[in-house]
């Protein structure tokens, strides 16, 4: 089997080395990467136009894109619409917003392409080795790519969702869980860090990691990080997010389904951007005003 992969950064890269490991071909291309990345995995025949990727698939040609979700990923299949025949398989297996993805797959099914939206989970370890895959487009495609997902997927740890969009929404679902998932490991190690013990906090993860109810991949990213420093004295507390949880909240909104945790996660995210802390400000002052308590001012 041969496969196009378009977008070489963190996880496409890691995807494209977990399919070459499993035997399967990879025509490259990334306009962006750096030339030592080529030289270094010359097991990869990078092009260096997506007109020259394609022309090195065998048909049913099956594309995969790796792209940042939005305008690009939009872009990059525009331009792939005149390249490809009827019959062929694209796929976007970045994080793009299920109801664009719903959008795209009639855009192409028009022109007889097939398009398959995959949600992909694990981070670049699980795209190195065992990723995480959540599926949706048509089924005869699927069918036909099901061979490459079972190969590079963890067991059990790849599925056909349903029709256009049902994949990107589940891994959308997914990751609104991961942002209330991690927003209460870390309110732990808050409460950790402001108890009178002084505790080893790699070891408390490292236990965590083991045997635990809440052990997993998360913890033990935890541990990695402790590893590295215990304190985490260099990291700034500031998270950013990068949409699928406001999508989620947005879909819990129209559904009348009430998330309040992975809403509070969310909204924790936005409040640790928050360098002017105006509305503490605001609270501060009201307490002064009604009890006349201690206002801290800047030195």
């Amino acid at each position: 089997m041969k496969i196009g992969l378009i977008g070489l950064g963190k996880m496409g890269l890691n995807l494209a080395l977990n399919m070459m490991d499993n035997d399967i071909e990879v025509v490259g291309f990334d306009p962006y990467i750096d030339k030592n990345l080529k030289n270094k995995h010359k097991n990869i025949v990078f092009k260096d136009s997506l007109k020259d990727l394609v022309s090195e698939l065998t048909s049913p040609k099956i594309i995969w894109i790796m792209v940042p979700a939005g305008k690009v990923t939009s872009d990059v299949i525009s331009k792939l619409e005149g390249l490809v025949d009827k019959e062929d398989i694209i796929i976007d297996g970045g994080n793009s917003r299920y109801t664009d993805s719903i959008i795209m797959a009639k855009k192409l099914n028009k022109k007889g392409i097939h398009f398959l939206d995959v949600g992909t989970s694990g981070g670049q370890a699980g795209a190195r080795d065992n990723a995480c895959l959540m599926i949706g487009g048509n089924e005869s495609a699927f069918k036909t790519v099901e061979p490459l997902f079972a190969k590079i997927a963890h067991k059990d740890g790849y599925g056909y969702m349903g029709k256009s969009g049902s994949g990107h929404f589940v891994k959308m679902v997914h990751n609104g869980i991961e942002y209330g998932m991690m927003q209460a490991i870390g309110e732990g190690f808050d409460l950790l860090e402001n108890s009178e013990f002084d505790l080893d906090y790699e070891r408390v993860a490292k236990v965590w990691a083991n045997g635990s109810i809440i052990e997993g991949l998360l913890m033990r990213m935890v541990l990695n990080a402790m590893k590295k420093d215990a304190k985490l004295s260099d990291i700034v507390g500031r998270v950013d997010d990068s949409g699928e949880g406001q999508w989620t909240i947005e879909e819990a909104l129209k559904l009348k389904v009430s998330m309040p945790v992975i809403t509070q996660a969310l909204f924790s995210r936005y409040k640790s951007k928050d360098d002017n802390k105006f509305a503490e400000k605001v609270i501060a002052a009201m307490r002064n005003e009604f009890g006349g308590h201690k206002v801290y001012k800047k030195q």
